[in-house]
């Protein structure tokens, strides 16, 4: 854990070296942000219209089936959307990354960075850093609205519950402090992944299992596996200090 919190924050702190490597930083937001969308977003819809459909056979029973609205918006915005967010995003470009710099690091790309003097955590770590921090809050935003809908969509459309009270019971749950803490949540899990993800890359041609190939594959099943571990360890963490 010592070695990954160093080399996080050396490529955090190399992030604002001059001069910024805006357009690197740019492009890795359109591959882990801008590509994700479609996934997260189908995947959004699908776990609001599940909620929906839980949570109004679970209310009904209770008679209190008009407050769907303000479970499906506080179970995503809480928690959901930060967490799903994060998942769909560790096994679409997380394990892409981790893979990428592991064949670097194999084909000796990374020494040559090293041999004319360029520091390979900055050039390669920094911009998918920057990239992680800007890219989960405003997919797990996305996440939320389109969940919100896809709950509309079970509960109004099919269930026949009143479209205004879904809307208004999820407009007076949703308190500030509940957005901020799902971005506050985006903004570890960015962390977390893209740290893994970068280390396990970097640090293929250390592993005693495996060279060459098997090497990037371990360390890309490695990266997927502990990403998603750690996000849930750190979502329990926030959570407690967050209610």
């Amino acid at each position: 854990m010592g070695r990954i919190a160093v080399f996080f924050f050396k490529g955090f702190l190399l992030i604002f070296s001059i001069p910024i490597q805006l357009s690197k930083i740019i492009h890795q937001v359109y591959f882990i942000g801008m590509k994700s969308v479609f996934v997260v977003s189908l995947t959004a819809a699908f776990t609001g219209m599940v909620l929906g459909l839980q949570g109004y056979y679970t209310l009904v029973k209770f008679g209190s089936e008009g407050l769907l609205g303000a479970a499906v918006a506080l179970s995503l915005v809480r928690e959901l959307g930060p967490v799903m967010t994060a998942i769909m995003v560790i096994g679409r470009a997380g394990s892409a990354i981790a893979a990428e710099i592991g064949i670097m690091r194999i084909s000796e790309e990374i020494d040559a960075l090293e041999t004319m003097d360029i520091s390979p955590i900055r050039f390669l770590v920094s911009p998918r850093i920057a990239a992680a921090l800007i890219s989960f809050p405003l997919l797990t935003a996305l996440f939320d609205v389109v969940g919100i809908f896809g709950g509309y969509v079970t509960g109004s459309c099919l269930l026949g519950i009143n479209p205004g009270v879904y809307f208004s019971r999820v407009e007076s749950s949703v308190l500030m402090e509940d957005i901020v803490g799902g971005f506050i949540k985006s903004i570890a899990f960015a962390t977390v992944v893209a740290t893994v993800c970068c280390f396990q890359g970097f640090f293929t041609h250390t592993r005693a299992q495996g060279f060459g190939a098997k090497g990037v594959s371990l360390s890309t099943t490695s990266a997927v596996v502990i990403s998603c571990v750690l996000v849930l360890i750190v979502d329990y963490v926030l959570t407690s200090f967050l209610l």
